[in-house]
């Protein structure tokens, strides 16, 4: 009997670029098949981005076989397409752990690998980062080249078109962008950039295939078409816009053609000056089930890829998005002025049902944080209420206009911040770590935190009532499982709740972590109130727990630097009395990824570290 076939046989001999350089280019398409399948199986295992790194197997082998990496910088935006890129280099038997405790990261990360030369996650750095680098290779009077990969979702920021403005005027760099052109972000693509290449290609390509046909048969014609074609192809492509910008653009080129990528790469890599790559791959390719819903196959949790993800409705808790998103659809059904607004996240901020609900008053504006928060302030300024669904990371972004746009002028936008806190397998590069401490100090702004389900949804009432600016932040998952009230009713501005009534020492716990709280509460026989505000703080009841307790310990799911815990210390300066304090929240240091639990352990903001951190401080006091 034969022995089995080792499976991946070609791909297990490639553990750097240099073996890969190494490969007759006639053994490459065998090489995108076995890392193809390699990624489909791994990801099943693990869980991850899927569709995005299907399609960029081809672009990948052929980037690393051309440039000379590392020394070449290549800098991919966001990076969820770079699990082929960790496989390439050297991480292919670490993949099991991707995106767990201590394991490999779903994104590009410096620390990790070498051939990670600029770590991302958020979209529309790759140009910037890589002029910079070209800018340094210069000055160092240094030969390599930078390579920024590029998708279509990602090109709808205005981050990437400060960084080409920038870029096309230095004519004596070695910068190539790549754009990897879906017609796909995680969410349908949006903006008039999008519609142009969608609406030019097939007209292109359709055009480039019938001159062949015409031409084949006499070569020389053929060839004198093909130079023709480069000085017309700015009429029908969007090649016109880059070149305006300063760039030499060519494409577009099929993505999954390796016998069109390499020969172009080639000529590429000898150009000076601002060189731009428009390839157009598919989300998918290569497994049927992800080419036909690149959406549901974006982002996937572990599932058999023999079968196929399951489609079918959990009987698990209700998440907070869906919370988010039942309420959205209910307001909005009582008032008309409601409006909308997600920047390129759709399904992952729970909007499907509105857009399809309220298709007129749904905007999607493409990954433009920064638009879509100043774009909501107009829409206040004449009156209507929107409301802009964002994750707290995202938000980030966008700080400026939420100072300057909105909250300096009072307007009434609500902000439904998701994935506040840890979010699990994303890592450092998304967790909501932050947004307590840039938003409590800023003027006007109501600031909301829920315990659970049904705090969620009245809060985003409450946030609809206040006339001006106001957030309600909540966690990725789902909450306590308390069963959201169909009844809305507004909360008290600035009001918390006593949940539990003890002596001596007091829990002030700010939205996700009330569970842990109230565990932890019952062993010390604590006082444990849920705070509901973050701004305005229900000051009263502050400064009347310390009259009669001893020590006030504040507990959030947030940087405990600039927190929460630090606007109540101050708080309790006022106070007759004496009190001590304990602030409790997320490290001042930034977390890796690994499931929500077990950050949370590590943080110290479960049941055990609450009672251990007060059982330290109370020994640090005796």
């Amino acid at each position: 009997m034969n022995a089995p076939t080792t499976p991946y046989p070609l791909l297990r001999t490639i553990n750097s670029p240099a073996e890969l350089r190494a490969l007759d280019r006639k053994q490459l398409n065998v090489l995108a098949d076995e890392l193809r399948q390699f990624l489909i199986e791994s990801v099943s295992r693990t869980g991850g981005h899927l569709s995005s790194n299907l399609g960029t197997v081809e672009l990948t082998i052929a980037l690393h076989y051309i440039f000379n990496t590392p020394e070449d910088r290549i800098v991919w935006d966001v990076g969820h397409q770079t699990y082929g890129h960790k496989i390439l280099t050297g991480r292919r038997e670490r993949m099991g752990t991707l995106r767990q405790y201590k394991g490999l990261s779903g994104f590009p990360q410096r620390a990790e690998s070498e051939f990670d030369t600029f770590g991302t996650a958020h979209s529309s750095t790759s140009i910037s980062a890589a002029l910079g680098m070209a800018v340094a290779a210069r000055e160092r009077g240094e030969e390599r080249r930078a390579i920024a990969v590029i998708g279509d979702g990602a090109l709808s920021a205005g981050m990437a078109f400060e960084a080409l403005n920038n870029a096309g005027d230095m004519q004596d760099i070695n910068l190539l962008v790549v754009l990897n052109d879906n017609e796909m972000s995680i969410s349908p693509p949006v903006g008039a950039l999008t519609q142009i290449l969608a609406r030019l290609m097939p007209t292109y390509n359709a055009a480039r295939s019938a001159g062949k046909r015409v031409l084949g048969v006499a070569p020389p014609m053929l060839d004198f078409a093909r130079r023709v074609e480069e000085h017309v192809k700015g009429m029908v492509t969007p090649g016109t816009l880059f070149e305006e910008f300063g760039f030499n653009y060519i494409g577009p080129i099929d993505g999954h053609d390796l016998s069109a990528l390499l020969p172009t790469l080639q000529n590429l890599r000898h150009q000076s000056g601002p060189q731009f790559l428009h390839v157009v791959t598919q989300k998918g390719q290569g497994y049927k089930l992800a080419e036909a819903d690149p959406i549901l196959y974006h982002g996937v949790s572990k599932f058999d890829h023999t079968q196929g993800i399951a489609t079918g409705k959990s009987a698990g808790k209700l998440t907070y998005t869906q919370v988010f998103g039942d309420w959205l659809c209910d307001i909005a059904a009582i008032d008309e002025r409601v409006v909308g607004i997600t920047p390129a996240m759709r399904e992952g901020s729970g909007l499907v049902r509105f857009a399809e609900r309220f298709p007129s008053r749904y905007h999607d504006v493409g990954i433009a944080e920064q638009h879509a928060v100043t774009f909501a302030a107009g829409l206040a300024a004449e009156g209507l209420k929107p409301v802009v669904a964002i994750y707290s990371t995202f938000l980030q972004r966008a700080y400026d206009q939420l100072i300057h746009d909105v909250a300096l002028q009072n307007l009434p936008v609500v902000f439904a911040i998701d994935r506040a806190g840890v979010v699990g397998a994303d890592g450092a590069t998304h967790h909501g770590a932050f947004d307590l401490s840039y938003l409590q100090c800023i003027p006007n702004l109501v600031i909301m935190a829920p315990a659970d389900e049904n705090e969620c949804r009245q809060m985003l009432y409450t946030a609809h009532c206040h006339d001006g600016p106001s957030a309600v932040r909540y966690p990725r998952g789902s909450g306590m499982g308390v069963t959201p009230q169909a009844k809305m009713t507004a909360y008290p501005i600035g009001k918390a709740e006593v949940r539990r009534s003890g002596s001596k020492i007091a829990l002030l716990a700010f939205g996700s972590v009330l569970g842990a709280a109230l565990e932890a509460g019952e062993s010390l026989d604590a006082t444990v109130v849920n705070m509901r505000f973050v701004k305005p703080l229900d000051e009263a009841l502050i400064l009347a727990l310390a009259q009669n307790h001893d020590l006030i310990v504040t507990i959030e799911e947030n940087a405990v630097v600039g927190g929460a815990g630090g606007e109540i210390a101050r708080v309790l300066e006022r106070a007759p009395r004496a009190v001590r304090t304990l602030r409790l929240g997320l490290p001042d240091q930034f977390i890796d990824h690994g499931e929500q639990r077990q950050l949370l352990a590590d943080a110290g903001l479960d049941a055990k570290g609450i009672l251990a951190a007060v059982e330290a401080h109370r020994g640090c006091n005796t």
